[in-house]
């Protein structure tokens, strides 16, 4: 991987931690010391936060919340920094206007957005926008905009084939893949890029690909559950892998370092380790990991395979990932923030590494893709069986409970009367949970409609590429992103952590953050759940469709692989629950009950797009808990607005 911004990604790396491999001792970090003025930074960073709101004062009222101009003069004067990343303030309200004008807290999105919704309306004139009596100065129009929109078509294929010989690609194809891997920072001279449905896809085709037959074992670390990771943990034990995966402590949920390391420098007889598949960061609570955990596997014979879909908008640029070239690599990409959620997964495969796959029979229709470009500025077709999958493949984005496996993560909303503030006519919006069996079964039918609109595509219309949303990234920087982000998520977590139900003995927090809390270096993905004033945990599917009411898009996670020590063994019959999920019997093609211990969790994740507004009104929200009658009052609200009861 090249890196233009070496000197850019080196301050950002060594300016935002004293241990800039966290994870692993003080003695696996960096050679070179980290100068004092950098340590000095972050404990001042931490400090600010700290008193962010007012010097130890809890609220134990919603009403007693600061307002919102209030707390954003407090919150400039304490990050003077965020008044300096106000550009994505200014590309907010040109490109991506119908955030303000639906008044959508949109804190469930995972990924990169290819498009803004400025490129969308463009070329969608008759396209629905949200009303609103002051809208914003109409944006300058581009008179070079094409239609930037397009379909996918599966296609039969063997991932080695399809490595080995590339297959046909459109000049359309060719004009966005080269412009994703130019955003992620990685040459073509050095890897190879395959589409993929989406995460789970990309997953399986590479566990159905690689040989575990030689190379025995499968390495994860997730403090999460991921549809798309139990997807490559179920086709790699049908293929003979011995599984294994990363604990994380409790209560910071930090990497059992000695445990991992023995793992991976597991000294057995066959050099040949495995496959080592690695987030740098966790979407659902936020933790960071070394880069040096990638090196210590290569060391040890393993092959890395680095997930990147929980990075943020510049991430790829770093230091670390300039130094360290992982074998594999997934990322996610979505065409329109908030307003479309369909894409593709891109898997990466470097060249060097590429022989290590077999050629396998399944692997040819697990879902690799072609682009196809749309002949008409519409949103998707309305018949066509790339109709169907299109529409198949983005209620799979809404994944089940606790699942993070599509280009993005949002959480299917569960209140089948919440309003879609996406189209005017207010029509209600229903999803459904779709496995990635379904996603399977048609891609078999699409193979010969996908043939004939690739043959009925006008080849000479081949439009310029603009993949605006990806350019105001670039044009916004990794240090700008980070700093923004970073004031952002560390407010956040002070403001709910802030929140304490009245009149309680011992002082009942409404709020527990799971993972990192105020830290310079946490990513911009938060865990929680709220607590009622007997300290009982409300329901987090309760939290989400409450939040989705108040016009708020939030996540459900469920936290796993949690190691509690002896002096937390009370602890850990209290905060453990059990859950199940269906996975597939090794001897029949019955589906068997798959039980998971862990805890479930409302997550919340920020962008470069997320400003000071949406995450006061999440906090503004949660405070509401703080009232006691909170719960009964929104049914009998909902009942007066519907004229009927629903459960809550």
């Amino acid at each position: 991987m090249h890196s233009p911004c070496l000197r850019e990604a080196s301050q950002a790396c060594y300016g935002c931690c004293l241990n800039p491999f966290p994870g692993l001792p003080e003695s696996h970090a960096a050679t070179s010391q980290i100068p004092h003025s950098a340590a000095a930074s972050r404990y001042e960073f931490e400090v600010s936060t700290a008193s962010s709101l007012y010097p130890n004062f809890q609220f134990t009222n919603h009403e007693s919340l600061p307002s919102f101009e209030e707390s954003l003069s407090r919150f400039i004067k304490v990050y003077p920094q965020y008044s300096q990343t106000d550009q994505a303030d200014k590309i907010r309200a040109q490109e991506y206007y119908h955030l303000s004008l639906s008044k959508h807290v949109c804190l469930d999105y995972i990924g990169h957005g290819l498009f803004s919704y400025f490129q969308l309306e463009s070329q969608c004139p008759g396209y629905p926008v949200a009303s609103s009596s002051s809208s914003p100065p109409p944006p300058v129009r581009s008179v070079t905009l094409e239609a930037p929109f397009f379909d996918v078509s599966f296609k039969s294929v063997n991932l080695n084939s399809q490595i080995l010989h590339g297959g046909e690609e459109s000049e359309f194809e060719s004009n966005i893949r080269k412009r994703i891997m130019a955003f992620m920072n990685i040459s073509e001279a050095d890897y190879t890029m395959v589409l993929s449905a989406n995460q789970s896809s990309a997953s399986k085709l590479l566990a159905e690909s690689y040989p575990f037959q030689s190379y025995q074992n499968l390495l994860t670390v997730y403090d999460y559950q991921s549809e798309a990771v139990e997807v490559m943990i179920e086709s790699s034990k049908k293929r003979g892998a011995n599984v294994m995966s990363a604990n994380f402590s409790w209560p910071n949920l930090s990497i059992q370092s000695e445990k991992l390391r023995k793992k991976i420098m597991n000294k057995s007889k066959h050099k040949k380790k495995g496959l080592f598949v690695f987030p740098l960061q966790s979407r659902v609570t936020g933790t960071r990991y070394s880069y040096l955990w990638m090196s210590l596997a290569q060391e040890n014979g393993w092959h890395v395979l680095l997930d990147a879909s929980a990075l943020g908008a510049k991430d790829m640029e770093t230091l670390g990932l300039s130094l360290f070239n992982p074998d594999f690599l997934i990322c996610s990409f979505f065409k329109v923030f908030e307003e479309n959620p369909s894409g593709f997964c891109c898997l990466l495969i470097r060249k060097s590494s590429a022989s290590v796959l077999k050629d396998t029979t399944t692997a040819t229709s697990i879902g690799i893709l072609n682009l196809v470009p749309t002949s008409e500025p519409t949103r998707i077709p309305e018949s066509s069986a790339i109709s169907s999958i299109e529409t198949r493949k983005k209620s799979k984005e809404f994944p089940a409970q606790g699942s993070f496996s599509g280009p993005i993560s949002i959480q299917q909303r569960r209140d089948e009367t919440t309003l879609d503030l996406h189209k005017t006519e207010g029509i209600n919006r229903k999803q459904r949970t779709v496995s990635f069996s379904e996603i399977e079964e048609v891609i078999e039918t699409s193979f010969e409609s996908a043939s004939s609109i690739i043959n009925n595509t006008p080849q000479s219309k081949n439009p310029k590429i603009e993949c605006r949303s990806l350019d105001h990234a670039d044009s916004l920087g990794l240090i700008l992103i980070s700093s923004r982000t970073r004031n952002l998520i560390n407010w956040l977590v002070n403001a709910l952590m802030s929140l304490q139900h009245p009149h309680s003995e011992n002082g009942i927090p409404a709020v527990r953050i799971y993972g990192p809390k105020i830290m310079f270096d946490r990513g911009p993905a938060l865990a929680f759940n709220v607590f009622d004033w007997k300290g009982e945990k409300i329901d987090p599917v309760l939290v989400q469709k409450l939040a989705d009411r108040n016009n708020i898009s939030l996540s459900i996670g469920f936290l796993q692989h949690i190691w509690f020590s002896d002096k937390h063994e009370e602890e850990k019959e209290k905060q453990l629950e059990t859950r199940t999920s269906e996975a597939e019997g090794p001897l029949s093609s019955k589906k068997r009950d798959k039980f998971h211990s862990g805890i479930s969790v409302v997550t919340a994740a920020l962008g470069f797009l997320t400003n000071f507004e949406d995450i006061y009104r999440l906090w503004a929200f949660v405070s509401r808990f703080l009232d006691a009658d909170f719960l009964e009052k929104e049914k009998w609200r909902y009942k007066a607005l519907n004229q009927k009861t629903i459960e809550i």
